[in-house]
């Protein structure tokens, strides 16, 4: 390897990498995404995040995957970023031309836009934590619409004990769901949680008996696609800029949006049903 390091040296060689790192199986409209690298509990490196980036892009530009359930491959979810990256992409910093820019380019296009697929795309994330999440790894989990938690899942806010500030959009998603101070808590203390005390904090949905997670997250997938496609479609964009908007805009989100709903064959088949039933 050269002595200098680019953020597209660093793609290529990840992308040259010959392991299967991620793992993808369909089933109808819904497929599992399994990180796979469990001797390194899953561990965020750059052949693993290159390849999670590229299966997402394909999945939620497929029109006939509804649900993605992402997951890990036991004993961890994920481990997070690889203090291995790390150091490789402090190399683009201290030696490239392109200066702090270069790890930028990283950050925002690889791990930045695996949480944006996750939370901008019209399909559905269910993540299904079966052990450690840690940093990034956390990150895409709160980046999901549902968390379904094994009771081994750990939480592991560990960004401040590797001298780092919350990324990924995690402080947006923390400081959103259990306010500033208990955010700032768990930042500078860094505690893991188990299942059931992030359950209680509100920043995951279900905690089960590890046996039963991916029958739980594919029971919930089962949820979203008896739910018409195109009302998902616009219900999530919907209530996930509803907690930024004011009132009278989320209102008026709304309006827009559910004269479409009257269009669609999903409503007309609904209401057919229930008319049905009053006779």
């Amino acid at each position: 390897m050269a002595d200098s390091l680019t953020y597209e040296e660093l793609v290529a060689e990840a992308e040259a990498d010959p392991r299967v790192l991620v793992r993808v199986e369909r089933a109808g409209a819904v497929a599992t995404v399994t990180l796979d690298d469990p001797a390194k509990y899953n561990v965020l490196s750059a052949p693993l995040t290159v390849q999670l980036r590229r299966h997402l892009q394909a999945l939620v530009a497929d029109r006939g995957v509804r649900v993605i359930v992402l997951t890990g491959a036991d004993p961890a979810f994920s481990a997070g970023g690889d203090v291995r990256l790390m150091a490789k992409v402090r190399r683009i910093r201290e030696e490239s031309d392109d200066g702090a820019v270069g790890l930028w380019r990283w950050i925002r296009q690889q791990f930045g836009g695996i949480a944006r697929l996750i939370a901008q795309s019209d399909t559905t994330v269910i993540a299904a934590v079966n052990g450690a999440a840690a940093g990034v790894g956390l990150a895409f989990a709160y980046a999901s619409d549902l968390v379904i938690a094994s009771e081994r899942a750990r939480l592991v806010p560990a960004f401040g004990h590797i001298g780092l500030v919350p990324e990924v959009g995690t402080s947006w998603l923390l400081t959103r769901r259990i306010g500033y101070q208990r955010a700032f808590e768990l930042f500078v203390s860094g505690r893991e949680l188990t299942g059931a005390e992030a359950a209680a904090l509100g920043l995951v949905n279900h905690v089960v008996p590890h046996e039963r997670l991916l029958e739980e997250a594919h029971g919930w997938a089962a949820r979203v696609t008896a739910v018409p496609d195109a009302i998902v479609s616009l219900a999530k964009p919907l209530l996930r800029r509803a907690a930024d908007a004011t009132w009278e805009q989320a209102i008026a989100m709304e309006e827009f949006a559910e004269p479409m709903c009257f269009t669609t064959a999903g409503h007309r088949d609904a209401v057919d049903r229930f008319l049905g039933r009053r006779g």
